[in-house]
């Protein structure tokens, strides 16, 4: 501990170590090894970021979007040069797959790449002669200072999802990564540095508890983005709206998957353990109970239980590995007492994934994929967010009877269907209540081009992240009616 790197914020284009009394060790999940302490930075460091990015937004604002643009095209070119240390950085400190982890990047980089397409994006629009000599037009035009609270499970493409729109629209931004996964950041932020941009246009600060209510209650904040779970997403959304921001935030799920009898088996199975078990579960995508109708059901649990049983579980930096480590003690332990309360409240453990030995990495926080069989669709266990590798099975006999299951949950985060009936398709995805729907989809992500939904307790706010809605999101419509009578106006 006390020879582990104690990582600096970043504030008005300067690395500045925090005058922090506490810190809490950024962990390797699948080690246990100490990589570095990361502070827990006190409010009155929120204030010196707010300050920075405040005093930068006038000129910033100013400057025109096609030269705004200009430094995520450099931005752009410096993720692709160092894709495989940021992805290698991801592994390590949240456990993920070297896979995984470049998929992450990717996703991160599209962001980027579409934010570029900004002077397009952020125009208003305008109509002569609204009455006799009278035009009217609307406008886009920054907030001012905005924020991302960021989560563990994503280090470097959440943030991704809002601060290059952000900056792009012409505000000044801070990011506060997961306290359990800083390290990506910093090294973004790296390249940040690197590309010149103006002091305090982008800025960092690290922390806990303290950190995030000095952002929901500072005044100079406009507006704040936030994934996590709901709860959390809820005493965000709540404190900060009523402060007055415009707040976006993402919360938990419990994704469920229907199989028609006239699912392709082969593919189902495998897309369905993809779902359930990359990332070891911890993403808001993650294929929470798969519904099986009429006859899909024992061929199905026959298939995915084979399947998860091979998955190979290790260290994600190893080559072969499928699955690595959860994210720390706690959430392993979360995850095994909630496969024991299912099997409590009398589900079957088809695959038991608790307390396994990984050779070489037996320190590590590791469960692998677990099945429970003949899940209540009633009871706590179907209705509680695991974000582990857990897949609960749950058997109904038609469609409706999946679609009402799907719709009487609390979440709305994603809801797929496989089938090879186009019928059935459109009436899954017109009467499913979920934001992100698939159809022999797994994970249903939308692309950097689309906004990433969520419905009912999934998702706090009217704004999504992404695409239009980010650019929506991080500016606001100004209405101007104008009239130019030629008696008012200079002669030429």
């Amino acid at each position: 501990m006390e020879n582990a790197l104690a990582l600096p914020n970043y504030i008005n284009n300067q690395w500045c170590p925090s005058s922090a009394t506490e810190y809490l060790d950024v962990i390797n999940p699948a080690t246990a090894e100490v990589l570095a302490k990361v502070p827990l930075s006190p409010a009155s460091e929120v204030e010196q970021v707010v300050q920075a990015a405040s005093e930068a937004f006038s000129s910033w604002r100013r400057t025109p979007p096609t030269e705004r643009v200009q430094y995520l095209f450099k931005l752009k070119n410096l993720l692709e040069e160092h894709f495989e240390d940021l992805a290698r950085t991801i592994t390590l400190e949240c456990g993920k797959t070297l896979a995984e982890s470049k998929g992450e990047i990717r996703r991160a980089i599209e962001n980027v790449e579409v934010a570029c397409g900004i002077p397009m994006m952020m125009q208003g629009s305008n109509l002569e002669d609204i009455a006799k000599g009278i035009d009217e037009m609307t406008i886009r035009q920054p907030l001012g200072v905005c924020a991302v609270i960021a989560p563990f499970n994503f280090p470097g493409m959440i943030p991704f999802w809002f601060l290059p729109y952000a900056i792009a629209c012409g505000n000044t931004y801070i990011v506060k990564p997961s306290e359990k996964v800083p390290l990506t950041m910093q090294k973004v932020f790296q390249l940040l540095e690197k590309i010149g941009l103006p002091q305090g246009v982008v800025n960092l600060v690290n922390g806990a508890k303290e950190v995030v209510d000095a952002i929901l209650a500072h005044p100079k904040i406009r507006a704040i983005s936030f994934v996590g779970s709901t709860p959390v997403a809820k005493y965000i959304y709540s404190r900060g709206a009523a402060n007055g921001k415009r707040v976006q935030c993402q919360g938990g799920a419990k994704n469920p998957l229907i199989v028609l009898p006239d699912a392709d088996l082969e593919m189902t199975t495998r897309i369905a353990a993809d779902s359930a078990f990359g990332c070891a579960g911890q993403r808001c995508l993650a294929a929470s109970i798969v519904v099986t109708v009429g006859e899909a059901s024992r061929s199905f649990t026959e298939a995915i239980a084979e399947t998860a049983q091979k998955r190979v579980v290790g260290c994600g930096l190893d080559s072969g590995v499928e699955m690595g480590p959860v994210i720390n003690a706690q959430s392993k332990t979360r995850i095994e007492s909630l496969i024991q309360q299912g099997a409590d409240e009398g589900a079957k453990v088809l695959v038991d994934g608790r307390s396994p030995s990984i050779p070489s990495y037996e320190k590590g926080y590791f469960v692998r994929p677990t099945i429970l069989q003949n899940v209540d669709p009633s009871g706590e266990i179907a209705r509680t967010e695991i974000f582990g590798p857990v897949l609960s099975l749950i058997h109904v006999e038609t469609i409706e009877q999946a679609i009402a299951l799907v719709n009487g949950g609390q979440y709305g985060n994603m809801a797929c269907l496989f089938t090879s009936s186009g019928a059935a398709a459109r009436k899954f995805r017109y009467e499913a209540e979920a934001g992100n729907i698939g159809i022999n989809i797994g994970v249903a992500a939308p692309m950097a081009f689309f906004p990433f939904s969520g419905w009912k307790e999934s998702f706090f706010g009217d704004l999504h992240g992404q695409s239009n809605h980010a650019v929506e999101f991080f500016t606001q419509i100004k209405v101007v009616v104008e009239r130019w009578p030629s008696n008012w106006s200079r002669q030429f």
